[in-house]
């Protein structure tokens, strides 16, 4: 079997593949991720060598990016890739050897009807202002669904798109709306530094990669708060554990405060995990929560523990549990009912 020369052999055969995921660790051989499952890639018998993945890290990181992999000892990229992709990576040291990541996005970015994103999702982007959140777990296709969203504003909104991402992933050029986008390192020191600016740089729109601490939580939340609409992403594992992760943040007499903020700007959450689909690939399955006047009333009276019976009885406004999108794939011959129990909190909820 051939070994590998180049990144580039290494991301065609990826491509090839249909994988989405490309993975280079010391003592195995490159593996990718196809389905949600890892497979050795293309039958490559033989184990990366230290000498292996340094050279193939040396052909992709400028040198700024390797001096922090050397400093921080991990460094995240994303780059365009021959015209074919966009790379999104992150390379890090283990065992006293370089390892990396990288995630394959395509770069033409999927509309909402590729991702079967529900109709509740086009209305809550129909708001001037407000906070949307998207969460799931990792490499569930949290950024790709936000990145159709901003997509979709771009081409029907005459608005000022402000995207913070670490690092960029999918490239939106101008259309109806005008898009910047800033990087964490290179056009911004930080998430907050850039959220701090945002305010001045008369956005309509600002979109936050990843919430990933108190600062950055506050900073989405005072925004919504002040008339523009925000986009941000959480891992949670369900839509009402992503307003429970933001109030959890905080400590003590701030979190009524926090309550009642959030109670005011929430527009609702989207929760998202992909599920095998029947024949290869995977679909993604949706959970939406939408801020009605009983999901604002249980935040702000800290009764969050209570609205998952507002996703199984607001069907009118928007709001799905996860179950109810699962059964739709099912019915649909999308996913398998095993798949589909698999993946849902509530196998009995299944029944298609």
């Amino acid at each position: 079997m051939q070994q590998l020369t180049t990144m580039d052999d290494a991301l065609y055969r990826l491509l090839d593949a249909g994988g989405s995921d490309l993975i280079f660790s010391c003592g195995s051989p490159p593996r990718i991720r196809k389905d949600g499952n890892l497979e050795v890639l293309d039958g490559h018998p033989r184990v990366l060598m230290p000498s292996d993945t340094h050279r193939l890290l040396r052909e992709i990181l400028d040198p700024k990016q390797w001096k922090e992999l050397e400093r921080r000892r991990h460094v995240d990229f994303s780059f365009t890739w021959r015209d074919r992709a966009r790379i999104r990576g992150n390379a890090y040291w283990q065992r006293n050897s370089i390892a990396a990541a990288f995630r394959l996005l395509p770069l033409v970015i999927p509309n909402f009807d590729m991702l079967g994103i529900p109709e509740a999702v086009h209305r809550l982007l129909e708001r001037q202002h407000g906070l949307i959140l998207v969460t799931g777990p990792t490499g569930c296709g949290k950024s790709t669904s936000q990145a159709a969203m901003i997509d979709h504003l771009n081409a029907t909104r005459p608005f000022h798109i402000i995207t913070i991402e670490d690092p960029i992933e999918y490239i939106h050029k101008h259309q109806l709306s005008i898009v910047d986008q800033r990087q964490v390192g290179e056009d911004t020191p930080s998430f907050v530094e850039g959220l701090r600016a945002a305010f001045r740089e008369d956005p309509d729109v600002v979109l936050i990669g990843e919430m990933r601490d108190l600062e950055t939580m506050s900073a989405a939340v005072s925004i919504a708060e002040s008339g523009h609409l925000v986009l941000a992403t959480l891992h949670t594992n369900d839509a009402p554990q992503a307003l429970d992760r933001i109030i959890d943040s905080y400590l003590g007499a701030a979190q009524q405060q926090v309550r009642i903020q959030l109670a005011s700007c929430v527009a609702g959450v989207i929760y998202q995990e992909l599920v095998p689909a029947v024949g290869g690939g995977r679909v993604a399955a949706f959970e939406v929560l939408i801020a009605n006047t009983a999901v604002r009333s249980m935040i702000k009276e800290g009764r969050t523990d209570q609205l998952r019976t507002v996703l199984q009885t607001s069907l009118r406004e928007g709001s799905q549990t996860l179950e109810r999108s699962l059964n739709q794939l099912v019915r649909a011959g999308l996913v398998s009912e095993s798949d589909a129990r698999r993946h849902s909190a509530n196998p009995a909820g299944i029944h298609a």
